[in-house]
Formats: C-alpha cells, structure tokens, sequence
C-alpha cells in the first residue's frame, strides 16, 4: 500500500487556505486534527506499509502534522484581526500606556540636592571602595575603634596601600569630608555628598546597602547656631513647615561637640499623640492612643557635630583659623520618617504595589 504524502498535504492546505471564517477554520482544524481527522487516519495506515518504506512516510506524515498546525494558528490570527478591524470604532480614545515612574531614593536624592543647593552647597560623589585610612584614621578613629571589625565593614580582598592601609566598601559617607577638603584645600567649603554605603546588616531598618548624604561646611567663625540654622532648613524645606528639629548631646569620634538630631514626628505634628479614642466605660475622659511611629513626637534623625580639630588637621586645614559642622543622615530613613514607611527592605523588594506609590 503506498500513502501519497504530497497529495494530502495539498488538500489539507487547501481547506486552510479555503476557511474564510473561525467557525469553518474551526470545522477545518476538527477535520484535520481531530480523533478522527486526515492526519490519525494516515498514521493508522502506516501498519499496511511495507517496513522498509515505514519510516520515511512516518517522518513525512509528522511534519504534515506540524506545518497544518501551523498553518491553522496563522489563519486563526488573520481571521481574528479581520474581526476586530471590522469593529473598531476609530472615535473612542485609546488605550493609555501605563509610564514609568522614578524610584522614591532618586525622588528623594533630587529634592535634598535642591534643598541643599538654594543654601550654596554643591552635590559631591566620592568613591564607593575606599581606603581603611580615609574611612577611619583620617576621621580621628582609633585602630581599636569597634566601627573598623568585619562584623562593621565590609573589606575588600585585595593588596592594601602601603600608606592608606586596606580596601573596604565605603560605610559612611563622612570619607567625603577629607577628599572634598583636600579637593579645595582652602575654606569656604560647603559640600552635600551623596552616595552608596555598605554595612553588613539586614533587618527591618537596615540592610547590607544604603544611601546616606553628607553636609560640611568650613569657614571661618562657623559656630553650631549655623548648624541649627542648616538643619530647620532642610527639615521644614523637606517635611514640611511645621517641622522642628532639636539637637541631643551624644559622642562621634570625628565631631566634637556631637548631636543625635531630631525632628518632631509628621504623623503626630509632634505630639505623641496619633488619635484620641473615647472610652466605652464609665468614665467620659479621652484615652490617648500614642503614635505607632515615635511614640513619644520626635524621631531621630541621624548624626551631626563640629568637625573636629583632628579631622581638620587630617584635611589640611587650621583648626584655629577655621571651624565647621558636619552631618549624615540615611536618605532610606528619611524617606521612612516622611511617609511613615515602616520595613526599610520594601525599597529593594521590586514590589511594584510599594514603588508605584511614589
């Protein structure tokens, strides 16, 4: 028995070619594919052929199969389009293109930048791999300083400077402070550095990466009433106009006298206090319900200072002729304190319900 391939594939193609519907391409595809279609029906012929020839019609019978297959997606495709040409209505409008947006760390690194730059500071960038001498020695750190073990900073494997020591993954952006002073090398000096840091730390509020922005300013008579004056500035510029800042006592090795800064929580205005709930007993008096994110109206900030004499020293300039003031402050958590995110990691996660809030 012989099975002429060429033959069918011929009809086949022409009753694809013929369906000038999706109904007939339909009735079509049954009477080609089906259980009982052309192709099944010459595969259960292939017992009455001869083995040696078994094979090769097989072979050929296949790809029959696939080429219809084929063949039929196409046509169900132009048949498809015919149909939604014959119904649109070219007046309606079209579909809008959903667009892009910036991510909240670029949004927030744009708006401080502004900020800073109405006060006359220019937008630095150091290094992300830096040297142990300029992250630590030249910031008045002691080799012992607990700040400089691995389980603080990350190294880096490589061969370390006979002057400047080993390699490690910047952790602070407070580096920026001598290269912008060696950069100028004389006063006036105001910087706002903005970078990647990197500490190996992962929880709710931190993680292995982030970003941070450093402010100097060096000149002479710079006294912490400039400071003060700096920070109200950012703090009612960046979360809004009845912001308040206050300075805490604390202790950095590269600032004397140091602060912890904080500002008056933008969820409470300050008071501590999110709502008041009336009680369901007996007494009348308002319960104060206290706010989930300070607990108590403030939130700290991040770290500030006078530069201290040794760093000044570092940087090639004289502590008694000039003076300064520094800060750092996590661009991640001052996004947070705006608008009251409460897991740091959301900014990494790539989830598009968080990001597009933005």
């Amino acid at each position: 028995m012989e099975i002429d391939v060429t033959n069918e594939k011929k009809k086949a193609i022409d009753f694809i070619v013929n369906s000038s519907s999706l109904s007939e391409l339909i009735k079509t595809e049954t009477e080609l594919l089906g259980r009982n279609g052309l192709i099944n029906s010459l595969l259960k012929q292939l017992k009455n052929i001869i083995p040696e020839k078994r094979k090769t019609v097989g072979i050929n019978i296949n790809a029959l199969k696939q080429e219809v297959i084929t063949l039929i997606n196409q046509k169900k495709q132009l048949l498809s389009q015919k149909i939604d040409d014959k119904n649109i209505d070219v007046t309606m409008p079209g579909t809008s293109i959903k667009t892009g947006t910036l991510h909240p760390i670029t949004i927030a690194i744009t708006e401080i930048s502004s900020i800073f730059s109405k006060l006359g500071f220019i937008r630095m960038s150091y290094p992300e791999v830096e040297w142990e001498y300029l992250a630590f020695d030249t910031l008045n750190m002691p080799k012992t300083h607990p700040a400089r073990d691995d389980f603080e900073t990350t190294f880096v494997n490589g061969e370390p400077h006979p002057t400047y020591g080993k390699m490690i993954l910047t952790p602070h952006t407070s580096s920026g402070q001598i290269r912008e002073m060696w950069r100028l090398k004389k006063p006036p000096i105001r910087m706002i550095n903005i970078g990647k840091c990197y500490r190996p730390n992962w929880d709710a509020t931190h993680t292995p990466m982030f970003h941070q922005f450093e402010g100097l300013c060096v000149d002479t008579d710079i006294n912490i009433t400039h400071l003060k004056g700096a920070l109200d500035y950012f703090a009612k510029e960046y979360f809004g106009e009845n912001t308040q800042t206050r300075l805490r006592p604390h202790h950095f090795q590269f600032t004397e006298p140091s602060f912890e800064v904080d500002i008056s929580c933008t969820m409470c205005q300050g008071t501590g206090i999110l709502r008041q709930s009336r009680d369901s007993g007996t007494s009348q008096d308002d319960l104060k319900v206290k706010c989930k994110i300070c607990k108590s109206g403030w939130l700290e900030l991040g770290g500030t200072g006078m530069v201290h004499p040794n760093v000044l020293i570092s940087g090639g300039i004289d502590p008694i002729k000039y003076s300064g003031w520094a800060f750092g402050f996590g661009i991640e958590r001052v996004i947070m304190m705006k608008y009251g995110v409460d897991d740091i990691r959301n900014y990494y996660s790539g989830d598009m319900r968080f990001l597009s809030q933005f």
